[in-house]
């Protein structure tokens, strides 16, 4: 196995989808070998629903269109997050080869604005995500 991770084309694709407003969430996983970056499922989801399909014991990079307000009155904003989920127990081996993919990605995704190393739920409160966002 090569230590360079790649990244599908298609992973850029849905993306770009995610940018479009088709869907508002994009989950990624690394290929059973861990050299390659692909897509595991995607759509338009509330932030509720997001956590609910994040699975429990298994790494992701998801990508999620987060819409907030920072205080009473104003208007909508929206932030691309890129979240890196590697949960506690994930083997040593995995969590290093997941931790370098995440830098690739960031490169490979242009658009994304916030980003974001969860290993708990709590890292992915909707409030932590907004103040950090903002």
């Amino acid at each position: 196995m090569s230590s360079a991770t790649t990244v599908e084309d298609s992973v850029v694709k849905a993306f770009q989808e995610l940018k479009t407003g088709k869907v508002n969430t994009v989950f990624y996983r690394l290929s059973d070998d861990l050299s390659t970056i692909v897509p595991d499922t995607a759509g338009t989801w509330t932030h509720d629903e997001l956590l609910e399909k994040l699975p429990q014991a298994e790494p992701r990079f998801v990508a999620y269109d987060l819409t907030f307000t920072k205080s009473e009155g104003e208007s909508q904003r929206s932030k691309i997050v890129l979240i890196s989920w590697c949960p506690e127990g994930t083997p040593i081996k995995q969590r290093m080869v997941h931790s370098s993919s995440y830098n690739v990605l960031k490169h490979t995704l242009d658009g994304a604005q916030t980003y974001v190393q969860a290993t708990d739920l709590s890292d992915l409160e909707y409030d932590e995500l907004v103040s950090r966002a903002s």
